[in-house]
């Protein structure tokens, strides 16, 4: 008997997308569905209850951020943004009605399929991973509070601690900027993002193997960090 495999909706007009993405779903052990619209896409949401949707902007009926905005009203899984526009505006807003994470056209279908896995492992886990997160030859133990390079522990500071934690419990999802603020600084701090800038850059200088080229924290350019790992 077969395993029941992830559901993953895919809302686009483009028919090209739907010819890559379905193969390439399939051959991740996922179970691709389809829709063309955005009334389509609501339609599939209710009907399949897909383990995850990944979904346009441009859709030729409604705009994506409307169909984004109607499935937060019944749905909880993640939904990831695929489109052309690459505005910051446009990728704060998506976040901001409750898409879990923003892609661009063009992408990489390895990128992608490692958003799916971390927006399917947080579906899974709300609370976050525990014990020992592995990100390169960096692990991060939650329980006990303890970071290792190499084997060898890394003295943080208890603010560079806290903010690596709260990117370990959202390991490969994107965390926007006033989401850390608010957890490691205080809601007053929201409009901070200088504070960020240093600890990033502190963390980097004890964790990555070339700060000016990290690979464990990466930036996502006016939006927030994501733990690599």
């Amino acid at each position: 008997m077969s395993a029941v495999r992830p559901r993953i909706l895919v809302i686009d007009d483009e028919p090209q997308i739907h010819r890559f993405l379905s193969p390439a779903l399939d051959a991740a052990g996922y179970e691709p569905k389809r829709a063309d619209s955005g009334q389509e896409g609501l339609r599939g949401i209710a009907l399949w209850s897909p383990d995850a949707v990944i979904l346009d902007l441009g859709l030729p009926d409604m705009d994506g951020k409307d169909v984004l905005k109607r499935a937060r009203e019944f749905y909880a899984g993640p939904i990831i943004i695929l489109s052309a526009r690459d505005r910051e505006a446009e990728k704060i807003e998506a976040l901001d009605l409750g898409a879990n994470d923003y892609v661009e056209k063009p992408f990489g279908v390895g990128e992608l399929l490692a958003r799916i896995r971390a927006g399917l492992r947080q579906t899974a886990d709300p609370t976050g991973p525990r014990g020992p997160i592995v990100a390169g030859d960096v692990s991060i133990n939650l329980d006990h509070r303890l970071v290792t390079r190499h084997g060898q522990p890394v003295r943080l500071t208890p603010k560079e601690y806290d903010l690596l934690g709260h990117l370990a419990r959202h390991a490969g999802k994107l965390v926007r900027h006033a989401d850390l603020l608010t957890a490691v600084w205080g809601a007053a701090h929201v409009a901070d993002t200088q504070y960020l800038r240093v600890v990033i850059g502190q963390l980097r200088h004890k964790l990555e193997a070339d700060p000016a080229q990290p690979r464990l924290i990466l930036t996502e350019p006016a939006v927030g960090y994501r733990l690599q790992a």
